[in-house]
This record gives C-alpha cells, structure tokens and sequence, in this order.
C-alpha cells in the first residue's frame, strides 16, 4: 500500500463558477496510465457522490452517463472493491450493460478501466480512465494507476474527515504527479467548462421524491433515474424538474408510488 500524501499546504477549494473543484486529481492518470482520459468521483461525508475532476469531456460523459443510468463499470467496481478492466468495449460492455452501451456507440472510446478509491474497509470514490483505442494496461502502468489510486484516496480521505468537521470549508484535495512535478496549481483550477463541483441537486431531488412518494433514497433515486431515461433526458433535468415542482411523484389514491413521473 503507498503511503499517505502529506497535507497540501495550500489546499484546492471548493468553487462555484463552473471550473470544477479538485482539477488536478484526474490529469495525473493520464500520463501514469497512458491512457486518454480520467475521471475521479468521490463518496463524500456531505454529498451521496460527487465528480471531483474529469479531464475532456468524453471523461465527463462516462461518468455522468453511469450515474443516471445506475449501471456500468463503475458501479462493478464500487460493489467487488476490485478494478474492473475493459481492453475492447465492443466486445463486452454493450452486453453488459446495454443502456451504457448505447452511450458507449456515441463516443470514440475504445477501453475502459475502472478502479475503486479505498483506504482500508472505507469506499471513498473510483477513478475512471478511458481510451480511444482498444488495448489492455500493460503491467508497469496497472501498477502505476493502483499506486496513484491509494494516493489519491488516502487525500480524499482527509478531505472527507475535514469536510465532516461542524462549519468547516468545502476543502478540495490536490494531488500532483510525483513523477513530473505537475498537478494542480493552490488556488486554481483547470478541469473543462461546465463541469459540476457537486450532484446537490440530485441529492435534493432524491429527498422530495423519498417524501412524495413514501419510498426508501434507494428507490427514489430509482425512480428519478426510470423517469430521465423514458424521457431521454439527463438525471440532473429530471432533478431541476423536481425542485422546480414541475415534475411530482406524488402517486395518486390506489396507485403504486413505483410508477415514475406521476404528476
């Protein structure tokens, strides 16, 4: 197991214009891994989940497809704790996951490498890498991913424990490349525009539909995601609908709550 970093003495916060927080937590796998894109998501004290940092938008679009649709490599991950490897998509991610498929067939990405972010029995995020090519991680770079994962999970382990702290600031951690001496820069940020520093709206919305329709979080997320996907519309859509109390599942009399976008 690596070691754990040391204290960032001037740590990444959090930040609301869009830039991202925690840019520089995926760039590194790129050049680790030689790989074409990462995307690094956290479980956080505060929030259910979170996409910290994802470096192109193809990155970006991985993860947020997985979450809506609730199904694809990552979720593998976070269930067997173990990295879930994926040298050719085509000849096995649209049969395992045929909804992720289809998002899959719209993007150039060719492999996929999912690792989960541990530090001992604690879950903390996984690490998403991708590929436009297919190909398998030769031996040197699967060690140097793993390596860097138990780095940036012990770092987001210490952002957990500070974040979980009564008043304390949203402290975003900063993991640079040992090797290059690259990474993000204190007070900055570089992921790609757009790029969300949180799912609260989600986590919101999730909370009204758990009360609307007498059901377990589980469920409700459950019944967010049937509805944005019956809908082709993203997770965070149908979530703003939900708070803008133009969508309600409240369901009516002698009806099962289980039917989505009941309104």
């Amino acid at each position: 197991m690596s070691e754990p970093l040391q204290s960032t003495p001037n740590p990444l916060r959090g930040r609301d214009d869009g830039a991202g927080p925690g840019a520089g937590l995926s760039a590194p796998f790129v050049k680790r891994g030689n790989v074409t894109g990462a995307a690094v998501s956290a479980f956080t004290a505060s929030n259910a989940e979170t996409l910290l940092s994802a470096t192109d938008p193809v990155a970006q679009t991985l993860e947020e497809a997985q979450f809506d649709l609730g199904e694809g490599p990552r979720w593998d991950a976070v269930r067997t704790r173990l990295p879930v490897l994926i040298p050719d998509v085509r000849e096995s991610a649209f049969l395992q996951w045929p909804a992720f498929g289809e998002v899959l067939a719209r993007l150039e990405v060719g492999a996929l490498f999912v690792f989960p972010l541990t530090v001992g029995a604690i879950d903390l995020g996984v690490v998403e890498l991708h590929r436009t090519s297919p190909g398998s991680l030769s031996g040197s770079e699967r060690l140097a991913v793993e390596v860097l994962a138990g780095e940036t999970a012990w770092a987001l382990l210490r952002w957990t424990l500070q974040d979980a702290q009564p008043g304390a600031p949203a402290i975003f951690p900063s993991v640079g490349d040992s090797n290059t001496g690259t990474g993000a820069t204190p007070g900055t940020a570089s992921a790609p525009a757009g790029l969300p520093n949180s799912r609260r709206e989600i986590h919101q919305a999730t909370g009204m539909v758990l009360a609307q329709a007498d059901v377990s979080a589980a469920q409700a997320l459950l019944l967010l995601r049937g509805h944005a996907f019956s809908h082709q519309q993203t997770l965070h859509q149908t979530a703003l609908q939900v708070i803008r109390r133009e969508l309600d599942f409240t369901p009516p009399d002698g009806t099962s709550p289980e039917r989505p976008g009941l309104a």
